[in-house]
C-alpha cells in the first residue's frame, strides 16, 4: 500500500512538474526517473529501514554516537565540539539535504540554475538587495576576528559533504531527480547565507508607501491614522521600566527636506501578513511548580519539509536540545540542563532608502554634500538552466547597493535609491547560538546576545536559579525622531545614521515585578524609552490576550502554558464585532441568510474553533468593510498601506462620525455605520455564493490551512486542509498559509520537563512515514516529550548508529 501510495504521489508532481518547467526546456529525463535501481521508486523508504549500525566519518577525532527515538529525533554525543558539529552537519544533511540546499540557491539568487529563466528577476532582485554581498563581509569579519566560530562552521560543512560524497544515484532526494540537478559541495558560507536568509524573511520596511502617504494626505492626517504610539499599546519591556543609563546624544538636523518625486516605483518585498512569534517566561512565584516555565512558538509559512529539524547535541560539558535550522549550527530554540531559550520577531526598522543622484549617466560618482563620491560595481553573475550566464551589475553606494535603476524593472520611473540595511556588515549570528547551547546563567545569555545583529529578535529567557528576562536584541540604528520613516536624500549627510544604540541600552528586563515576560511582536517598549523606536508593522492582538491571560494565571503549569499556545480567542472580534453588530440593527428585509448570519454571529464565543461558523462570517464581513472605510486609498498614485486593523476599530469606537469615514468622491456624507452596512451586504453575497459552491461555513474549512511543499507546485508532496482552528491575531496564529511553525514549552525544575512539535516531520523524504507524522498531533494541540536523553537510555530508541573515525 505504501509503494502504491507513493507511485501515485509521485505521478501527480510528475505531471504538474513537467507542467511548469517544460516550457523552459528543463524537462527531467524520463528514463533515470523511472529506474527502478535508481529512480524514484528508490525513494520509498522510511529511515529506519536504512538504519546503518556504523559509518566511517573523515576527521573525527574520537567516535560519535547517534541514538534516534522513536520519532526519528537524533541524540548526538561526541567528545568535543568539533566532532559535535561535523556529526551535526553529517545527520542533518541525511535527513534535510535538498530542503538546505535549495533554501540557500534562494538566499543567494539562484533558482534560474535549476528552473531555467523563469527565476532571472526573482535572482535578480535577491542578489541587489546585497545578502550574498553580506555573507562575503561576514566571511571577512570570521576571518579577521573570529577564526574559532570559522572554524566550527567548515567543521559543519565537512560533515555535509561527506554525506554528499557517499551519496547514491538511488538514495538521491526525489526534487533532486523531479528537477534534474545534483547537489554541490557545502561551504561555511552557506550556513551564514542562511541566517542571512532569515533576515530577509522577518525585516521590512515601508518607506516608499509612507513618502506616499505624507505626500497623499500631509503630516496632519497621516499622524492621526498612523500614530507611532497607538492608545492602549501595552509594550514587550513593562511600562514604567526604569532604564538606567544616560542615552547617546541624537542631533536633529536643523531642517529636513525630504525626496519629493512622484513616487510610481514596486515596492521592495515584505515580510508575508501573520509572519510573527510568541514567547513568554512565568517566574515560580506564579507557577505550581515554583518552577519558571518558558515558552516559545515562531510563526512561520507552514511548509514542507519543515523548517525545523529537532535534535539533541551532546558533549561532556554541555547537552542542548530543541530546534535548529538545517544548515545552521547548533540549536536555535531550546533548552540545556541550566536555561531555556526563544526567540520572536522585533520587527524595527534596520532598512532605509536613499535617493541617490548620479554625476552622470556612466554613474561613476554621486553627489555626497558638496563633493562626488565614487560608485562601486559589483557583477552578479546569474547562471541559467539551459542558457548562457546572465550578468548584472549593481551599482554601490556607501549606503548600500541601488536595488532599482535604469537596468532593472524596466516599467518604473527612472528613479535611483540605496538601500542601507545592517545585514550588509559583518557579523557573527552564529556565534549566539553556539553560546546560548552552553549558557549557564542570566551573564551568559546577555554574553550570547551580544553578538546578535539581525534580524532583530526578542530573546527570552530562563533558568533553573529562578531569573527570567527579556531582551530585544538586534544592531538598532541611532536615529532622530521620524528618521528612516521615508526615503531620504542621499545627497545630505545629516540623513546619515548616527552610529549604533549600544548592546547595553538595547531595551530589557530582568525579574519584573509582575511575575512574568512576554513579547508577541508588538512595540518593543512605552514611549519613555530614550531611543526612536518605529516600525509599520506593531502587533495589537495577540500581545493584549497574552498578557492579560498571564496577569490572570496562577498556579501554573506546562499543561497551562501548552493550552496558552493553542489558544483561540479572536481578540479583534471581540472588541469589532459588538460595534459592528450596534451598527448594523435589525432590519434585514426578509433575508433569511442575513438572519442567520446576524443570529450565529450575535451567539459566537470569540473562540476561531475549527468547527465554528462565527470566525468565518466575522473575517469576510471586516474585511469587507475595512476595504470600504479605505476605499479612498486605492486611488493614491503609488503604493501605500492602510491604517491597521487596530486604529480601524479605534475610529469605529470613537470617532463613528468622524471625517475618517466619509468618502470625498459621494453625494452624501457617509459615517462608519453605512460601511458596516454595505459590509454586510457584500458578507452575504460571497457566503451565499461560498454556501452553494461549498456547503460548509465552518472555520476550518474556509481558511484550508495548507503546510505547503517548498516547491509549490509539488502539491502532492504538501497537505492540505489541516482540520484545526486559530488565525492570524490569535495566539494560535494558524491561518491558510501560516502559523506556530515550532511550539515549545520548558519546566526548569531539578529535572527538566520539556515538550515540543511542529507541523511536519524529521525526514524531508515525502516517502518516508516520518516526513509528516508530527502534523495531526500539532493541528490538535498535542506535543512530543522532549526530555533530554541520556546515552545508555533504552527505552524509545529506534536505531542507533556509531560514527567511527576514519582517519
Amino acid at each position: 500500500m505504501k509503494y502504491l501510495g507513493f507511485i501515485i504521489v509521485f505521478g501527480f508532481t510528475l505531471t504538474l512538474a513537467v507542467a511548469v518547467i517544460s516550457p523552459f526546456g528543463a524537462i527531467p529525463p524520463l528514463a533515470p526517473l523511472l529506474d527502478p535501481f535508481h529512480g524514484f521508486w528508490q525513494n520509498s523508504y522510511s529511515e529506519d529501514q536504512l538504519a546503518e549500525a556504523e559509518i566511517n566519518l573523515d576527521n573525527l577525532q574520537a567516535d560519535v554516537s547517534v541514538v534516534y527515538d522513536e520519532n526519528l529525533i537524533p541524540h548526538i554525543f561526541a567528545e568535543n565540539e568539533a566532532d559535535l558539529y561535523r556529526a551535526q552537519g553529517y545527520v542533518t544533511a541525511k535527513h534535510r539535504l535538498w530542503q538546505m540546499e535549495f533554501q540557500t540557491m534562494a538566499a543567494a539568487g539562484r533558482i534560474a540554475e535549476i528552473v531555467g529563466p523563469m527565476a532571472i528577476d526573482l535572482d535578480r532582485m535577491t542578489r541587489r538587495k546585497g545578502l550574498a554581498f553580506g555573507v562575503d563581509k561576514t566571511m571577512e569579519y570570521l576571518s579577521a576576528e573570529d577564526p574559532g566560530s570559522l572554524a566550527l562552521l567548515e567543521a559543519y560543512a565537512d560533515g555535509v559533504n561527506q554525506y554528499i560524497a557517499e551519496l547514491s544515484l538511488a538514495n538521491l532526494p526525489v526534487e533532486y531527480k523531479i528537477l534534474n540537478y545534483r547537489p554541490e559541495k557545502w561551504t561555511a558560507s552557506k550556513s551564514i547565507l542562511l541566517l542571512k536568509y532569515m533576515t530577509d524573511m522577518l525585516v521590512g520596511d515601508r518607506d516608499l508607501e509612507y513618502s506616499n502617504l505624507r505626500k497623499a494626505l500631509g503630516d496632519e492626517m497621516l499622524n492621526k491614522l498612523y500614530p507611532e504610539y497607538p492608545i492602549g499599546v501595552d509594550p514587550i519591556i513593562e511600562k514604567g521600566h526604569k532604564w538606567g543609563f544616560d542615552p547617546e546624544s541624537v542631533v536633529t538636523p536643523d531642517s529636513i527636506d525630504y525626496p519629493d518625486d512622484a513616487l510610481v516605483l514596486p515596492p521592495l518585498p515584505q515580510p508575508t501578513e501573520g509572519t510573527g512569534s510568541n514567547n513568554w517566561a512565568v517566574s515560580g512565584s506564579k507557577t505550581k511548580s515554583g518552577n519558571p516555565i518558558l515558552a516559545n512558538d515562531p510563526h512561520l509559512s507552514l511548509n514542507l519539509p519543515s523548517l525545523w529539524y529537532a535534535m539533541q547535541l551532546s558533549t561532556p560539558a554541555h547537552t542542548v536540545k530543541g530546534a535548529t535550522l538545517p544548515g545552521a549550527l547548533g540549536v536555535i530554540s531550546g533548552f540545556n540542563e541550566f536555561i531555556a531559550w526563544g526567540v520572536t520577531n522585533a520587527t524595527r526598522d534596520t532598512r532605509d532608502w536613499y535617493k541617490i543622484t548620479f554625476q552622470d549617466e556612466a554613474r561613476l560618482a554621486y553627489k555626497y554634500g558638496d563633493r562626488w563620491r565614487p560608485t562601486e560595481f559589483r557583477v552578479e553573475e546569474i547562471k541559467v538552466k539551459g542558457e548562457e550566464a546572465f550578468l548584472d551589475t549593481v551599482v554601490y553606494t556607501h549606503y548600500g547597493p541601488v536595488v532599482y535603476d535604469r537596468s532593472f524593472n524596466a516599467n518604473r520611473q527612472d528613479l535611483n535609491f540605496a538601500l542601507k540595511w545592517n545585514v550588509h556588515e559583518g557579523s557573527n549570528e552564529q556565534k549566539t547560538f553556539l553560546q546560548l547551547n552552553k549558557a549557564k546563567n542570566h551573564e551568559d545569555y546577555n554574553n550570547a546576545l551580544n553578538h546578535f545583529t539581525a534580524p532583530a529578535q526578542n530573546f527570552v529567557f530562563a533558568a533553573k536559579d529562578g531569573d527570567i528576562a527579556m531582551r530585544v536584541q538586534g544592531k538598532f540604528p541611532l536615529k532622530w525622531k521620524g528618521q528612516g520613516k521615508f526615503f531620504m536624500d542621499g545627497a545630505d549627510p545629516s540623513m546619515e545614521w548616527q552610529g549604533y544604540i549600544p548592546n547595553a541600552h538595547n531595551a530589557s528586563t530582568l525579574n519584573p515585578d509582575r511575575g512574568f515576560v512576554s513579547s508577541a511582536n508588538q512595540h518593543p517598549t512605552d514611549s519613555t524609552y530614550p531611543y526612536y523606536v518605529f516600525d509599520n508593522s506593531y502587533e495589537f492582538y495577540r500581545n493584549r490576550r497574552l498578557n492579560q491571560r498571564l496577569s490572570e494565571m496562577t498556579a501554573i503549569t506546562a499543561e497551562d502554558m501548552q493550552s496558552l499556545q493553542f489558544d483561540d480567542y479572536y481578540l479583534h472580534a471581540a472588541e469589532a464585532l459588538p460595534l459592528m453588530l450596534d451598527m448594523l440593527g435589525e432590519d434585514f428585509s426578509g433575508d433569511e441568510a442575513a438572519k442567520n448570519y446576524v443570529e450565529i454571529l450575535k451567539d459566537w464565543d470569540f473562540y476561531a474553533d475549527p468547527n465554528q461558523k462565527g470566525p468565518t462570517l466575522f473575517y469576510v464581513w471586516w474585511r469587507k468593510t475595512y476595504d470600504l472605510i479605505w476605499k479612498e486609498f486605492n486611488e493614491i498614485k503609488g503604493a501605500v498601506v492602510k491604517p491597521s486593523y487596530y486604529q480601524t476599530v479605534w475610529f469605529l469606537k470613537n470617532e463613528a462620525e468622524g471625517d475618517v469615514f466619509d468618502l470625498k468622491n459621494t453625494s452624501e456624507r457617509e459615517d462608519a455605520s453605512d460601511h458596516v452596512k454595505n459590509g454586510f451586504q457584500a458578507l452575504i453575497r460571497e457566503m451565499k455564493q461560498w454556501e452553494e459552491k461549498e456547503g460548509d461555513l465552518t472555520w476550518a474549512n474556509y481558511k484550508k490551512t495548507t503546510i505547503q511543499h517548498l516547491v509549490p507546485q509539488f502539491t502532492s508532496f504538501s497537505q492540505a486542509n489541516v482540520y484545526t482552528g486559530g488565525g492570524a491575531g490569535m495566539l494560535n496564529a494558524t491561518s491558510s498559509r501560516h502559523g506556530a511553525s515550532w511550539r515549545m514549552v520548558v519546566e526548569l525544575g531539578e529535572d527538566i520537563n520539556a515538550f515540543g512539535i511542529y507541523p511536519g516531520g524529521q525526514s524531508g523524504n515525502p516517502g518516508s512515514k516520518y516526513y509528516n507524522n508530527f502534523i495531526g498531533k500539532w493541528a490538535n494541540g498535542e506535543y512530543l516529550d522532549f526530555k533530554i536523553r541520556d546515552k545508555e537510555v533504552s527505552e524509545g530508541v529506534l536505531f542507533q548508529t556509531k560514527l567511527s573515525s576514519g582517519k
